[in-house]
């Protein structure tokens, strides 16, 4: 998930645990336990793109680094802060809370967590929630506003603690609910239009739960279309995307291309593009697909020699939120 969403729950969660003895200073606490594990970030300035991508949610999101850095944790601040009246099991409590639900928020996306590393480099990936949910956050955001406002002494801060934990958890079911709905359409689907797959997907797109993305692995490609959960209709339009693995040939060897490969979970197409080669991660959806399906993909990465796939990328991001593909995203929510 996004930062703002872990420092709010993180606050919440602290305050809940550990604010009827240190205070304001447990919804602190509490923020940085929920966004330890994205130190990973700091990593990635020194490496090239492929490397970026597989370091973010790799070791430091994983259960063994859990059980390394919160009992670290919980005994330095238990010797740092012995006059605070927390014990080393409280001090454990709010670390062990908040790097566990960071893990558990984070496989939720479609991004991909590695809770077995070093041992195994599978990624963890249940597609229930976007990696912003504005609809997630916004009870998390106002409780946590609430509870800065409020005097440390004052009688409701627990409420307000446990209404935010309560609203945001009831949301994640909500979401997994829609999760279970859309699968069981996406098979109808795959069996009434013989679409034979060996494996799929499907995600929400992005800042809602009610809009989900629809991708099936076919053997030369993929069949992706949209549903929305106020759709009138429950047939599927299908859009087949070539996978175009005979581009890769000259990168067999390439080790940069075998990572991103690995990244994506084998959910790629390849275009050419004149003299440029464009690697394309199908699982961050498109920029408008669901109302224009050739629009480019989110995710885009130029496989040629000194390409700027940093700007690139973030160019997708920067297109995916202007304000035309926001009103069409809301207009498809909508249904059809």
């Amino acid at each position: 998930m996004d930062s703002l969403t872990h420092t709010v729950l993180g606050a919440c969660l602290g305050e809940a645990i550990a604010g009827k003895k240190i205070g304001k200073k447990a919804m602190l606490w509490g923020a940085i336990a929920n966004n330890v594990p994205d130190i990973d970030v700091i990593t990635g300035i020194w490496m090239n793109q492929a490397d970026s991508l597989l370091a973010h949610r790799g070791f430091t999101h994983s259960i063994l680094f859990l059980f390394l850095a919160a009992p670290a944790l919980a005994w330095l601040f238990r010797k740092k802060y012995a006059a605070s009246g927390m014990q080393y099991k409280d001090w454990l409590l709010i670390w062990g809370s908040g790097i566990l639900i960071h893990l558990f928020i984070d496989a939720l996306t479609a991004y991909g967590t590695g809770w077995f590393e070093p041992f195994s480099h599978y990624r963890v990936s249940f597609n229930v929630l976007f990696v912003a949910d504005p609809f997630y956050t916004i009870a998390l955001l106002i409780s946590a506003i609430a509870l800065l406002i409020l005097k440390k002494t004052n009688l409701h801060r627990m409420k307000w603690a446990n209404f935010a934990l309560v609203i945001s958890t009831i949301y994640i079911g909500y979401a997994l609910f829609h999760k279970f709905q859309v699968d069981k359409i996406s098979r109808d689907n795959f069996q009434e239009k013989s679409i034979s797959t060996t494996d799929y997907f499907s995600t929400p797109t992005p800042l809602n739960n009610f809009l989900w993305y629809i991708v099936a692995n076919t053997d030369d490609g993929y069949e992706i279309a949209y549903y929305s959960v106020f759709d009138k209709s429950k047939d599927l339009t299908f859009n087949f995307y070539p996978r175009r693995d005979s581009l890769l040939i000259a990168y067999k060897d390439n080790e940069e291309v075998q990572k991103l490969i690995r990244f994506s979970a084998g959910y790629y197409t390849i275009e050419q593009k004149g003299d440029t080669v464009q690697f394309s991660d199908l699982r961050f959806g498109q920029i408008g697909g669901w109302s224009s399906p050739q629009v480019p993909f989110v995710f885009r990465y130029y496989l040629n020699e000194n390409a700027n796939n940093d700007l690139l990328i973030q160019q997708g991001r920067i297109d995916a939120s202007k304000r035309d593909g926001i009103r069409s995203l809301v207009e498809r929510i909508k249904g059809i």
